[in-house]
């Protein structure tokens, strides 16, 4: 019997996730985060006192990581996949963050009912990258809700984002770029208007797979373009940015799948 047999079912592991010793309960079976959530983490600036919360929070990976980043910040995740959200429970009660992080099982589209209008500084999410009619979808049916608009769409991440901020609140979203078009044209209907952008290459030749966008309700218009971000360098390894984004090389798995 090993430390975290309390804390994990069959199928599931626990990862060292790198940042101020905290560790994150998954089922790769079902889905494991990505270096998309982590530089989203890195790209949302929280100040002192801020309320964030992070739709579509999977299982915690957001809010787990901006706990070590920010200070005295109040972290809210929503979930709609029942396993994800007990494995995020799990998760903050094992890194003994139950005064800080605060979950919510609900579907993106009843958020502000559940949270309240305007009640948030912040707005992070990390939404599902493909329509419902786009793309190939998996038989496991969690990576697919992960990966595809089937439980919430683009508009429904957006609006739930507009609807939960604060006049000149902060929304942080990380997309394909593919979808930048959609992105904008539906924050200006919702009244984010977009200022900052960055997008992410895997490689200094090779076109962006990943976008950073920063919105801010009620804002005048002035787009900024921040230098793109490269993820591997000609040797296959980590960039400096990312080794200093994840303030390590790579991550560490503590416990074997069981």
């Amino acid at each position: 019997m090993t430390r975290w047999d309390i804390w994990i079912k069959k199928g599931e592991r626990v990862d060292d996730v790198g940042f101020g010793g905290l560790f994150l309960i998954q089922k790769p079976a079902e889905f494991c985060y990505g270096i998309d959530g982590v530089l989203l983490a890195d790209f949302a600036e929280l100040k002192k006192g801020n309320r964030a919360v992070d739709l579509g929070t999977g299982t915690g990976i957001i809010p787990l990581i901006l706990s070590y980043k920010s200070e005295g910040t109040e972290l809210w995740g929503l979930e709609v996949q029942e396993a994800s959200f007990e494995r995020a429970l799990r998760t903050v009660a094992l890194n003994g963050l139950t005064h800080r992080i605060h979950l919510i099982r609900s579907d993106v589209k009843e958020a502000v009912a559940v949270l309240g209008a305007g009640s948030f500084d912040t707005v992070i999410s990390n939404p599902p990258y493909n329509s419902n009619k786009d793309g190939l979808k998996n038989t496991n049916m969690a990576k697919t809700i992960a990966r595809h608009e089937i439980t919430g769409t683009l508009e429904d991440f957006i609006e739930a984002a507009s609807g939960l901020l604060k006049d000149r609140g902060d929304f942080y979203l990380v997309h394909r770029p593919s979808r930048l078009v959609d992105i904008f044209i539906l924050a200006r209907k919702y009244r984010l208007e977009p200022k900052t952008i960055r997008f992410v290459s895997p490689r200094f030749d090779e076109k962006p797979n990943i976008v950073l966008i920063h919105c801010v309700k009620n804002a005048g218009p002035e787009l900024r373009f921040l230098d793109p971000l490269f993820v591997y360098d000609k040797n296959g390894e980590y960039t400096k940015e990312i080794q200093n984004i994840y303030e390590r090389k790579k991550t560490c798995s503590v416990s074997e799948q069981v």
